[in-house]
């Protein structure tokens, strides 16, 4: 009578409603389903709530940083006229900007608003995924979601209450992003917490398209209300992620155990293995044990996780840390300064508008999707997710000289050169903040304590956020010397991150090499695990 009276206090609001109307639970089937969704909507209104600041960039910082001395890469000034830059938007120079980020200094000043944001996402990132494998995940990702939604709308307020203040835009951006450190974590072991480990990589490839989602429709919406001020562009991206707090309050069951299932394993079987005896089980029982126990035989706020330092000697934690933390810095930097870059470059011989920019640097993101997608098929594939991380991002170090040199000639060329760039650069971040964070944050090493999760992915995102800080904050300062010189640092920070994981690769081949040769003899590999 306690165990159903616990499961009853646990259970999110809004499904305890439902069930209460329907007069029948769900199957464990659709409450995986539920899960991917809501979990997915949290964490793509995380990513459109970070999209304005690089939007409103231009607006700041009108003033070109190509001048007429400084023509597209690998020209130079020898074959162009140098009358032909003088006039290439009058709107645009006319501008006034926003002081005090229209300055000489201003590209520095909207650098360090980033890195602001970022230092306190990071730091703030390793204290949220302890605190997430030891208090209500549903409660805390609300409380991050709508403390996320205020302080980007009071960014936007800056617009309204006529502010030119910079430390009143830095401070925003610093309580910001303390309030965004609670997603990561949290969602990761939300979905932990309700699959196995069996094709995570293609489950989380793609659930991770939520990331490019939310830079897309940021962008989207941030560009669409540009011209009623920019203020509007961070305020409606800030009322989107306080509104899906409130939906994650009343709909996200975060364990199973909440809702009265039994915690899931490793060993449990996927979706696809269910057994419709099993479902029909879990429809008539309040608590019916549909897979096996890891061993949590609680839910919500009644555990105990593992402390940060005890998780950084998982096998395998800290090369992936690493390895994000330069392939973080490449993504960002492309995250905050693509728009950007893309207003400040002739494309075709012309230059866009800010919110053309803005809208097209949108599909940087798509490729992104499809880069997440493939990357965790390939590892599920290959059982090699250090492998398929490492050829991703040597493979992004072309695919970024190409953009950077053959993007300018025209906006079809710029448009295909940008999807395939986003594709080998969010591709491994993708697989490696999703199935390589939730697989370490199971590891065998751990014995079946799966409240790791949360702060494994802290551990790993949170080192992986210092470079997201470090690439943007550099940017803001290589970008007045030329694009080619950011361009370099992308490349060289791309192929650290993948020498980083060299010695998992060779580890990997290792494995394979021994597992082949008792299957050669008709004996079976045990891919499964």
């Amino acid at each position: 009578m306690s165990r159903d009276s616990n499961t009853r206090r646990r259970t999110p609001p809004g499904i305890f409603l439902i069930k209460s109307v329907r007069g029948k639970d769900w199957t464990l089937k659709s409450y995986r389903y539920i899960i991917l969704l809501l979990t997915f909507i949290a964490y793509a209104s995380y990513h459109a709530s970070r999209k304005p600041s690089s939007i409103v960039k231009s607006v700041f910082y009108p003033e070109s940083l190509k001048n007429s001395k400084v023509n597209p890469w690998p020209v130079g000034n020898v074959f162009i006229k140098e009358e032909e830059f003088v006039s290439f938007d009058r709107n645009r120079v006319e501008s006034q900007g926003w002081y005090p980020f229209n300055q000489s200094d201003g590209t520095s000043k909207l650098g360090e608003i980033d890195v602001a944001f970022l230092a306190c996402y990071s730091s703030g990132m390793y204290v949220a995924g302890h605190l997430g494998d030891t208090l209500d995940l549903r409660l805390f990702l609300t409380t991050g979601m709508i403390g996320s939604g205020i302080f980007v709308g009071l960014f936007g307020m800056g617009y309204f209450w006529n502010i030119h203040v910079f430390w009143f835009y830095l401070s925003m951006q610093m309580v910001a992003g303390l309030f965004q450190a609670t997603g990561w974590p949290s969602v990761v072991a939300v979905v932990g917490n309700w699959f196995g480990k069996r094709k995570r990589g293609l489950i989380m490839g793609i659930w991770n398209a939520h990331t490019s989602v939310g830079n897309i429709s940021g962008s989207l919406l941030a560009a669409a209300v540009l011209d009623y001020g920019w203020g509007w562009s961070f305020i409606v991206p800030g009322a989107l992620i306080a509104s899906a707090g409130v939906l994650v309050y009343l709909f996200l069951p975060a364990y199973p155990e909440d809702i009265g299932f039994c915690g899931v394993s490793d060993s449990s079987p996927n979706l696809e293995s269910l057994s419709q005896a099993e479902e029909d089980r879990a429809q008539k029982g309040p608590v019916v044990k549909v897979e096996k126990s890891s061993g949590i035989k609680e839910g919500s706020g009644s555990r105990t996780g593992i402390g940060l330092f005890e998780a950084c000697f998982i096998p395998g934690v800290i090369p992936f840390a690493l390895c994000l933390f330069f392939s973080k810095l490449v993504a960002y930097t492309f995250l905050y300064w693509l728009p950007f870059y893309l207003s400040q470059t002739e494309i075709g011989g012309e230059y866009m508008s800010v919110k053309s920019a803005g809208n097209l640097s949108t599909l940087f993101d798509v490729g992104g999707i499809a880069g997440g997608i493939l990357a965790g098929y390939i590892s599920d594939k290959l059982n090699a997710r250090a492998t398929t991380a490492a050829t991703f991002m040597l493979a992004a170090i072309p695919s970024m000289l190409l953009y950077r040199t053959y993007g300018s000639i025209s906006r079809t060329i710029n448009i295909s050169l940008m999807v395939v760039a986003g594709l080998f650069v969010n591709g491994p971040y993708a697989l490696i903040t999703t199935a390589v964070s939730a697989d370490l944050g199971t590891h065998s090493s751990l014995r079946g304590d799966s409240r790791a999760l949360a702060t494994v992915t802290a551990i790993i995102d949170g080192t992986g956020s210092v470079g997201a800080a470090l690439g943007p904050l550099i940017t803001g300062f290589l970008s007045s010397k030329g694009w080619d010189v950011v361009f370099i640092m992308l490349m060289v920070g791309a192929l650290i991150a993948s020498l980083l994981l060299s010695h998992l690769v060779i580890a990997e081949f290792t494995e394979r090499s021994h597992k082949s040769v008792p299957s050669s003899h008709g004996q079976q590999t045990d891919e499964g695990t």
